[in-house]
């Protein structure tokens, strides 16, 4: 089930970024050709193009699935946690995610794919475990025994970590990524189980990009090139000077502050919305309400896209092998600037751009945009001239392209500070507004762009300082796409303080080892500084949207801003009384009855003890339990009175996910009330499985626990030796010969045994 989980993730995976790949191919070559006539027609392209792509995208989530919006990570992290998400992973979420993220991203919006394949990878991981859906009323009869709430989370967290390795081509940073960040329950075993799963997903992705481009097969099937399987593939290695940890805590730093404003500016835009929409009292006027800004901001970036690089003049293509102090003055680029030129054009031309440099090679790529500008010209081969926007090479591609340009070493001059400058704030305004609008959309690839844009500033501002391109080796270390690269960590650790696995992602998405201190070091100053100034961005959107999340440690103040130590107060400070309780032994219309009136999550089960004549704590039983209960079959069909059924469900059975529909589940009860000889029909409740003892004791980590009777008397003890393998079989084979039977998954005690003695 992990292997599958990782196939098809990474088949999902291919199918969307080759879909967004193909749309945003469409749009720029088409205008290109309309730049060469006329400026507002190419502009009127742009715009209608991307606008109709940008509002089918968010009509499919406003009318169809509105739990498509968004990335969906504080969804998936408030399942993993043990909050049920109604419609979070069902068909339609899936299938509306999908076509969403496509047309969006793809369409231009300043947003990314990664976390919307996050949320798709959690619904795989889900869905192929259960092999049942609810939208096609199917139920195959596999698999059974992953129908259970710990083996479907298990599964979920295996498909957010294969969601982040078909994403980033990163399998270790998917496991990481879930083991830090979503996932509320870890172990050992399945942490090896869903490293397989991201080895799959990986070797996926890597087998499918290696024979085929935006839909269109090639040869070298099965050949694994570097440019292909690591995203931002750095060429160039560069020795790390010690005073480089300098400008890496000083990028820490800035990450820490921007990623704080961007969350609190985030939140804030959340707020304004939500309170707009609810002025809105139709639901079809809020539907088309929330189709209209996205619209708004893809006309907004569209319009941007096309007339801010007319305020930048053209640079020339030059080949410059050697950057001596003078060039570093002058409008050239370095060897690394064959990123100057559109697909187009090489796929017709496939050589080096400076075939007689030293230096590593590098091939015509298709990132920078040329028009406003001169069309290069080729001769044997090379580039002979020809000009490049460098506002265009940033805003008019698709992120991850723009993130090679940003991270592209020895290419010191490649962009000024102004277009870099100018591009930052908007960029920054336009993706926080865009991250909570109403289409599957992602921050991360916005998030790595806006810190690469003031890393790329702060290299490039050390370059001038230093007097030009460093040739000593021990200033080499000063590379604006080195810079690049630490701030792009930065701001990605500042919006949401992730530490291990955002730094094993950096490295395998760009194979420069040679870094891993660096980002390290602005990684922790940028969780460091930003943990003092607000919470991370995911935690803050699951308060947002009333996700009830228990961290690892709770954090309190009080009205003062005092840290408040929480050993110094009791339970019942916050616990609600009085509470509703039942007995063992329940009527069922009393039962629905409970149900039906009451919102509470569990009830305490109670027993009237003769001794001491008091009703006394015999156990709890939780809502989802008591529904699964009276939804089965013996209890609908029961028409005798007076009887007292004993359920018999295996207890992987037990779950929401028995409940198909909650009309259903109403209607059942309605008849359990309405009907009066279910007052005569009763439950028996009295059961405690041993499955359940080991789970606390595995969960709480505990060393012993008591057993107790009625009258809270001791009358036995559960160390962890007596759940041990050999101990747990002596002693269940010694009970099967005492005559001790176990039908239907629920242990059954023989007439002559009593249940008092087996209260936990």
């Amino acid at each position: 089930m992990m292997g599958l989980i990782g196939v098809v993730t990474g088949l999902v995976g291919i199918l969307l970024h080759q879909t967004i790949y193909v749309i945003g191919q469409v749009k720029w070559h088409k205008a290109e050709s309309y730049f060469q006539e006329n400026v507002l027609k190419a502009w009127a392209w742009v715009v209608g193009y991307s606008v109709l792509f940008a509002i089918v995208s968010a009509a499919s989530v406003s009318f169809f699935c509105l739990e498509a919006a968004g990335s969906g990570i504080p969804e998936v992290i408030g399942f993993l946690n043990g909050t049920v998400m109604r419609h979070v992973f069902n068909l339609r979420t899936f299938v509306v995610k999908f076509i969403s993220c496509c047309l969006g991203v793809g369409a231009g919006l300043p947003a990314g794919p990664e976390g919307p394949m996050i949320h798709i990878g959690s619904i795989i991981g889900s869905g192929l475990s259960q092999l049942r859906c609810q939208s096609l009323n199917i139920a195959l009869p596999f698999f059974t025994r992953f129908r259970n709430p710990e083996d479907r989370r298990n599964f979920t967290t295996a498909g957010v970590a294969a969601g982040v390795a078909a994403a980033f081509g990163a399998p270790v940073g998917g496991l990481l990524f879930a083991m830090e960040e979503v996932s509320s329950f870890w172990s050992m075993k399945l942490g090896w189980m869903i490293f397989f799963a991201c080895m799959l997903a990986t070797f996926t992705v890597d087998l499918f990009n290696s024979s085929t481009t935006a839909f269109e097969v090639h040869g070298n099937f099965g050949l694994f090139k570097t440019d292909k399987y690591v995203i931002f593939k750095v060429g160039n290695a560069i020795p790390v000077n010690v005073i480089m940890f300098a400008p890496a805590l000083l990028l820490g730093i800035v990450g820490g502050v921007s990623g704080a404003m961007f969350t609190v500016l985030n939140l804030k835009i959340s707020r304004l919305r939500w309170r707009l929409l609810s002025t809105i009292k139709t639901p079809l006027a809020q539907q088309f309400v929330r189709c209209l800004e996205p619209t708004i901001i893809m006309m907004l970036w569209a319009t941007i896209t096309v007339f801010l690089p007319a305020a930048f003049p053209c640079k020339p293509v030059v080949c410059s092998s050697s950057a001596g102090a003078d060039s570093s003055l002058s409008n050239s680029v370095t060897e690394a600037a064959a990123s100057v030129l559109r697909q187009s054009q090489s796929r017709n031309h496939s050589s080096q751009y400076c075939p007689t440099s030293s230096t590593e090679p590098y091939t015509i790529d298709d990132h920078v945009q040329a028009y406003w500008c001169e069309q290069p010209r080729w001769k044997d081969g090379a580039v002979v001239s020809g000009e490049y926007n460098e506002a265009a090479s940033l805003l008019n591609v698709h992120g991850l392209w723009g993130l090679r340009l940003l991270f592209s070493r020895r290419t010191h001059l490649q962009f000024s500070y102004a277009a870099l400058l100018s591009i930052l704030p908007i960029y920054f305004t336009l993706s926080c507004w865009a991250s909570g609008s109403a289409l599957a959309s992602g921050i991360v690839v916005p998030n790595l762009f806006i810190g690469g844009l003031y890393g790329r500033a702060l290299g490039r501002l050390l370059t001038d300082l230093h007097g030009g391109v460093p040739q000593d080796i021990f200033w080499q270390w000063i590379d604006p796409g080195a810079l690049a690269l630490i701030g792009a960590a930065s701001f990605f650790g500042g919006v949401s303080r992730l530490t291990m696995s955002l730094t094993v992602i950096m490295i395998e998405i760009t194979n420069d080892v040679a870094f891993l201190l660096p980002i390290m070091v602005a990684v922790m100053v940028a969780k460091w500084v930003g943990d003092y100034i607000t919470h991370p961005l995911y935690h803050s959107l699951l308060e947002l949207k009333c996700i009830p999340f228990l961290d690892m440690e709770v954090i309190v103040y009080d009205e003062s801003k005092q840290l408040l130590n929480l050993e110094c107060f009791k339970a019942r400070d916050v616990m609600r009384s009085p509470a509703l309780t039942i007995t063992p032994r329940e009527a069922v219309s009393h039962l629905a009855h409970l149900l039906l009136e009451t919102t509470h999550g569990g009830f305490p089960v109670v027993k009237y003890h003769n001794e001491t004549r008091r009703e006394l704590a015999y156990g709890h039983i939780g809502r989802t339990e008591l529904a699964v209960i009276l939804l089965d079959d013996a209890v609908k069909k029961q028409t005798q009175r007076g009887v007292t059924i004993t359920p018999q469900i295996p207890y992987e059975e037990i779950s929401v996910e028995r409940i198909r529909k909650k009309e259903g589940l109403m209607d059942v009860l309605e008849a359990y009330i309405q009907q009066p000889h279910y007052k005569e029909i009763f439950i028996n409740l009295e059961e405690f499985s041993l499955h359940r003892t080991y789970m606390i004791f595995r969960s709480l980590g505990l060393r012993h626990l008591t057993v107790v009777d009625m009258a809270n008397r001791i009358v036995g003890i559960i160390s962890r030796k007596d759940l041990m393998g050999f101990n747990l079989e002596e002693k269940l084979e010694q009970r099967k010969r005492r005559g001790y039977s176990v039908q239907g998954g629920i242990q059954k005690l023989l007439p002559s045994e009593t249940n008092e003695t087996h209260i936990v």
